[in-house]
């Protein structure tokens, strides 16, 4: 195990980063080549996750209210899904999506399965453990995020407005990155760390992560 908390986030990251060729959907949005119905599925199935993921992250500060700083880290990603929610509007409307089409919308379970495991990890996982697999994780969604916006801009004519949900999720927070290595330090102090749990967690998400883009590629039009 890495001597500090920042060493062990950083090799972390590095053990559970994705394989390049695994995400089949972003590449296409970066070129302009998904269809506007892809994109329309994309925002349809972030109006199931965001709430669900803010439902977890609340209940994980909760579970880790005598190990502050974990709570705090979860805290602040509660914050962060409530101002992701308030950004999800404008992509919705700039995919052509209306109030009746998002109410009738059946959600994909291949996109669902990655919610449903933070769930999972919310009532089963260590607190800590749960922040260190969930920082790797978040660093691959924020590269996502990243190109898409760029994409969206330059491909489909996406107003900043519209692309604010991914630009809010590509841009770094110095302050929930320092929280996080917080909660790793405290972890590490008290022996609350499972280094083979946080593999295995974050193993699951990233895999989770893939079947969520691989089943929105299956949506694409050429």
């Amino acid at each position: 195990m890495p001597g500090t908390a920042a060493e062990m986030l950083k090799t972390t990251r590095s053990e559970l980063s994705p394989d390049p060729n695994a995400n089949p959907l972003v590449p296409l949005v970066a070129s302009g080549r998904a269809s506007l119905e892809t994109l329309a599925a994309l925002a349809l199935e972030q109006h199931h996750v965001i709430p669900a993921d803010h439902r977890a992250f609340v209940h994980l500060a909760q579970r880790a209210a005598e190990e502050p700083p974990a709570a705090g880290f979860f805290t602040m990603l509660a914050e962060g899904e409530e101002l992701a929610a308030e950004r999800l509007g404008a992509f919705t409307e700039a995919c052509e999506v209306d109030e009746r089409r998002k109410q009738a919308y059946e959600p994909l379970p291949g996109c669902q399965a990655y919610p449903a495991y933070i769930s999972w990890l919310a009532l089963n996982a260590g607190p800590t453990d749960a922040v260190l697999a969930i920082t790797a994780n978040f660093a691959t969604w924020g590269t996502y995020c990243a190109r898409i916006a760029e994409g969206l801009r330059t491909h489909y004519g996406f107003t900043d407005e519209a692309c604010a949900f991914f630009d809010f999720f590509a841009t770094p927070s110095p302050t929930l990155d320092q929280q996080a290595e917080a909660a790793v330090e405290a972890g590490l102090n008290s022996g609350s760390l499972h280094e083979k749990r946080v593999h295995t967690y974050g193993r699951l998400l990233q895999e989770y992560e893939e079947s969520f883009w691989r089943s929105l590629s299956s949506t694409h039009q050429l």
